[in-house]
């Protein structure tokens, strides 16, 4: 069986990614931080070990990312595009992993996610702090899949 890999890239295509195989987690979240970073009820994020993760915008890959690190979150590094201003990873150094969005991840002549079925979402997680209700077979959990109180 051949190993998944799944490009990304920012809004503008400055930057540019690659995640390989399947994910830690893929879940949508409902947590304050995201949604108050993107504006959104909630992201889909997708977590992979670090040695999953590469960049692929040419060199030097400083010239367009922006990092920066939130208060309350010292060991998470989110990087963004300093030319189209979208985040596009994190690293997380208290669990060697990387984040990324799924909606960023490369899609098909139809608009569907390639090879979904490897990082489709399988959860809501931080659903207690929900903005929107989602009617759908997902758990529904307080805080991390399986690592918290499922809400339903």
């Amino acid at each position: 069986m051949s190993t998944s890999i799944h490009a990304g890239a920012c809004f503008c295509g400055a930057i540019s990614y690659t995640v390989t195989g399947k994910p830690t987690l893929s879940a949508y979240c409902h947590c304050t931080r995201c949604q108050r970073m993107t504006g959104s009820a909630c992201i889909w994020t997708i977590h992979f070990p670090a040695s999953a993760f590469a960049w692929t915008h040419p060199e030097p890959q400083e010239a367009v990312l922006d990092k920066w690190v939130t208060e309350g979150k010292p060991w998470k590094t989110r990087y963004r595009c300093t030319k189209c201003g979208c985040c596009v990873a994190s690293h997380n150094t208290k669990t060697e992993s990387w984040s990324v969005w799924g909606s960023q991840l490369e899609r098909d002549e139809n608009g569907v996610t390639k090879d979904l079925d490897v990082v489709k979402p399988t959860a809501h997680i931080f659903f207690g702090t929900h903005l929107l209700d989602v009617k759908d077979d997902l758990g529904k959990w307080e805080g991390y899949e399986d690592k918290s109180n499922r809400i339903s």
